[in-house]
């Protein structure tokens, strides 16, 4: 039987407006509407809640309660730092005020972790970057990027600080991009506790493999979570995860599988249009399925194969594993 945990951010059972549909597509929920939505999927065993509980003034205990009734536990707590007052930055923004705003909303974050014996703070700084040539100095805005994060790693060594990096949205160029940028700033920070939430759906995006980022994040000892979805690569759609990508997803997970890193597989899911229980469902079943073709996967025969860079062979290898042929 397998041993896998999946989990979800909790805004997939949330409802969305987008810059057309402003009225929203469906009516608003609480987070407590959210938890108990996460409940009816049945295979999840953790959500990554958002910071400050959205849709009204709730206490610690009620969201405690909503979650045992539910039988989830928190995997993250998610600082909002990517909101209007943070339109110029969080960790970048010119106003020092604005900054401490940020650092002070992530500390409050930290205090959740602590209170919800969750695993990390999940930093995604969507706001800090830039959008034209000649707006920033690009050396002072990367420097506020690491000294912010590196001052609240130091200051909470008790907790792990995962950044999640994407190429652009809601900025035009977002500081932390890629894989290999978001490495070296880690890298120059220089504390055990900052590492990579590697998105499947970012990685895409971003025109990278998700399998060699994923191999790149674990050679430095840096992967501490990851997320998945899927999306047609011109941006960050939020799909439900095997739809448009399986074999890529697949080498992802193989890529996990082979390096020995286990920890939860998690849904970063935005269904505007579908009913977000039917949604979650609907990936797991797939991620399941992911997991079967792991364990008929010939990984022996697959190394010898790509040692001799056999495209064909190794598809082949692949394709057997994961749709069962």
């Amino acid at each position: 039987m397998s041993n896998q945990k999946y989990g979800a951010g909790i805004w997939h059972f949330a409802t969305y407006v987008d810059r057309y549909a402003t009225d929203g597509y469906g009516e608003p929920r609480t987070i407590l509407d959210a938890i108990d939505l996460a409940g009816q999927v049945g295979d999840l065993d953790v959500v990554d809640l958002n910071y400050p509980f959205f849709g009204g003034d709730f206490s610690n205990e009620q969201i405690k309660e909503a979650l045992d009734r539910n039988k989830l536990s928190v995997i993250g707590i998610t600082p909002e730092i990517y909101t209007r007052v943070f339109a110029k930055g969080s960790f970048t923004n010119p106003d020092p005020g604005v900054r401490r705003l940020a650092h002070e909303l992530i500390s409050d974050a930290a205090n959740q972790v602590r209170a919800f014996d969750a695993d990390y703070v999940k930093l995604w700084p969507g706001q800090d970057g830039w959008d034209y040539p000649f707006q920033v100095d690009y050396g002072t805005l990367w420097k506020a990027s690491l000294d912010g994060v590196g001052q609240l790693a130091s200051e909470n060594p008790d907790l792990k600080f995962v950044i999640e990096y994407k190429p652009r949205e809601p900025r035009v160029h977002m500081a932390f991009d890629s894989v290999a940028r978001t490495l070296l700033g880690i890298e120059k920070i220089g504390l055990p506790n900052v590492g990579i939430l590697l998105d499947f759906g970012h990685a895409l995006f971003g025109g990278e493999s998700p399998a060699d980022s994923a191999q790149l994040a674990i050679d430095y000892g840096r992967l501490f979570g990851m997320d998945v979805n899927d999306n047609l690569r011109s941006w960050d759609d939020d799909m439900i995860a095997g739809t448009v990508h399986p074999i890529e997803l697949f080498e992802f997970f193989v890529t996990l599988r082979k390096n020995g890193w286990e920890g939860v597989w998690q849904l970063d899911q935005f269904p505007f249009r579908e009913d977000s229980v039917k949604a979650a469902k609907s990936a797991i079943r797939f991620l399941k399925k992911a997991e079967a073709g792991l364990d008929r996967l010939d990984f022996a025969a697959l190394a010898e194969a790509q040692t001799q860079q056999d495209a064909v062979k190794a598809m082949e290898l692949a394709q057997d594993a994961l749709y069962g042929w």
